[in-house]
């Protein structure tokens, strides 16, 4: 997998791509991500990429030239030409499930990220392939969605993480968010760990996290659980793993309508309204 970002700021990138995980991807050959000064593109000598938008308003548009050039001396090194996504709040929005999509569909992506109030569109008409979004919420630069988007793809490749499982069993991999984690020590500030995670047994422990990965997503993401599908559990024991799960959310949910109930009552109560 290549990975190739065009940026105004390539050091801030790169401070981040090349350590850890990533950067000993890379040392590997795993994985390659570079990055590329779109100012190093500029025909002027101030080195200028962006000027006022056409039409008036607000502060500065880049230029269609410089991305494109720098665009071009990446697909030429390449010796193809990647599949290129521009950062917008335009785009569709990014997901695991896309994320996934994107690593199994191309070797290699360029990543153009944005600033100011955002690139001329003709060179998104002309090199871009789709645009990506992180949410519905705006950043000044694209640097940090393009960062995102390369460390969700490049985890995935093989030999990047030991195993599989270490992104196979995360949230959002099965539509389904991630169980709970817990370390050492056992008790902290008076918590304990659960005490089917101290037991040994792996099976209870394999259905204690799956049932809390159920809970969680029932409770914290109605949105996603509504996608799940339930016909996909085949046996006895699955169906009954998350019927306990069914059940424990809907306690919790009627212990805090309870609570809520108790404190609006009691805002209303008119020893409330007395003042001391």
């Amino acid at each position: 997998m290549r990975i190739d970002i065009l940026t105004l700021f390539p050091a801030s990138v790169d401070a981040m791509m090349n350590v850890s995980i990533l950067g000993r991807a890379q040392e590997r050959g795993y994985i390659t991500i570079k990055t590329h000064q779109i100012r190093d593109y500029t025909t002027n000598k101030q080195m200028q990429v962006d000027d006022y938008p056409y039409g008036g308003g607000r502060g500065a548009v880049m230029q269609a030239d410089p991305l494109y050039r720098c665009w071009a001396h990446v697909c030429e090194d390449a010796g193809s030409r990647g599949h290129t996504i521009y950062l917008s709040p335009c785009g569709r929005t990014f997901t695991q499930s896309v994320a996934r999509e994107l690593k199994d569909k191309y070797g290699h992506l360029i990543l153009v990220c944005g600033h100011y109030e955002g690139i001329d569109q003709r060179f998104i008409d002309e090199c871009v392939d789709e645009e990506l979004s992180m949410g519905d919420f705006v950043v000044t630069g694209g640097e940090i969605p393009a960062m995102a988007v390369t460390d969700a793809i490049c985890r995935m490749v093989p030999g990047v993480l030991p195993e599989e499982e270490c992104f196979t069993e995360e949230s959002h991999w099965a539509g389904l968010l991630e169980y709970p984690q817990y370390s050492r020590p056992d008790e902290w500030h008076g918590r304990r760990v659960p005490d089917v995670l101290l037991s040994g047994h792996h099976e209870n422990v394999a259905k204690w996290r799956k049932k809390e990965s159920y809970k969680r997503t029932m409770l914290r993401r109605p949105d996603l659980w509504a996608q799940f599908d339930e016909k996909q559990l085949k046996t006895k024991s699955e169906k009954k793993v998350l019927a306990e799960a069914k059940s424990e959310a809907e306690a919790i949910l009627a212990a805090e309508v309870e609570k809520a109930e108790k404190a609006e009552n009691a805002a209303e109560s008119p020893l409330s309204l007395i003042h001391i």
